[in-house]
């Protein structure tokens, strides 16, 4: 009866030790690619959230064109780009019809940085790059991926895709 005891006082004081240290602290920890911790861009866009759905890790890559606009009188530096996770990439389609990228998790895959100025009144396209394949077959499952642009101004959009993964 006496370790039934005493292992329930170690856990009762473990738990406690835990809840007062993070109760103390006065800070969230952020999650990595949520919109709400950032400042907001003057960039607009009229979908920044897209379902696919079903996709089965056998047909591979999926990808979705987000489209985002410019509406205020001024130039809006693009100045990075980047993805949430190894498993998604970014494109940045260009007026010209060329593309730069690809854009992917900072640190991880590539380059972040871009400089690209969109004019005012001016719409741009960011394709989205899903590999389902990325995390092999641990990957099944429900999954959401964001893709972050940063202005210059520090301002951001995030554009996100989902997915339930099948084998």
């Amino acid at each position: 009866m006496k370790p039934i005891i005493f292992t329930f006082l170690v856990l009762f004081a473990v738990v406690g030790v835990l809840v007062w240290g993070l109760g103390n602290t006065g800070k969230t920890i952020p999650i990595q690619g949520d919109p709400s911790l950032s400042e907001k861009s003057a960039l607009d866009a009229p979908e920044m959230l897209y379902n696919f759905g079903r996709i089965s890790m056998k047909k591979g890559d999926v990808f979705k064109e987000f489209a985002f606009s410019n509406p205020t009188d001024k130039d809006i530096t693009i100045q990075d780009i980047r993805t949430s996770c190894m498993c998604t990439l970014a494109y940045l389609l260009l007026p010209d019809g060329s593309t730069k990228g690809p854009f992917g998790m900072a640190g991880m895959s590539g380059s972040t940085a871009t400089d690209d100025t969109i004019k005012a009144g001016e719409t741009r396209v960011i394709r989205a790059v899903y590999d389902p394949n990325a995390h092999g077959p641990a990957g099944v499952g429900s999954i959401n991926r964001f893709i972050t642009i940063t202005d210059s101004s520090g301002g951001r959009i995030t554009f996100e895709i989902k997915a339930l993964v099948t084998p």
